[in-house]
């Protein structure tokens, strides 16, 4: 077992599930990373303009769900959860690429989030662009 400690949290426009797009492309808001004091300097390097993928815990999501109707379309086949983007899975971790709108000390605005406010966050890690060979 292990134990992961959040790094911040979401401030969002979105309370609930119903209110949440699926995905970031269907109207996500941009909202706020609100982080703690104690990871300042690892905020340092981190600019407007920059893609980050973030790395959420959807502590509302059921962990006990297994597989889903893609969509939560009943048409649809029921899927195995890891080949889907539900948040309802056994280890919830969310994982979203946007991009810093603005900064302001502890707190990154950023684009198209459709994580819920207060949503905790796990870390931030940069996107990484594929590097021409030479």
């Amino acid at each position: 077992m292990f134990v992961l400690k959040p790094v911040g949290r979401v401030e969002s426009v979105l309370k609930t599930r119903d209110e949440a797009p699926r995905q970031p492309d269907e109207g996500a808001p941009s909202a706020w990373l609100v982080f703690d004091e104690s990871v300042r300097g690892a905020l340092r390097d981190l600019a407007v303009g920059d893609e980050i993928i973030v790395i959420t815990w959807f502590d509302r999501a059921d962990r006990e769900v297994l597989a889903v109707h893609p969509r939560s379309d009943q048409s649809r086949p029921e899927t195995g959860v890891f080949s889907t983007r539900s948040p309802d899975r056994p280890n919830p971790l969310g994982l979203h690429q946007v991009t810093i709108v603005a900064t302001d000390g502890l707190r990154l605005q950023v684009d198209r989030l459709e994580a819920l406010d207060g949503t905790p966050v796990v870390d931030v890690k940069p996107v990484l662009r594929q590097v021409a060979e030479r």
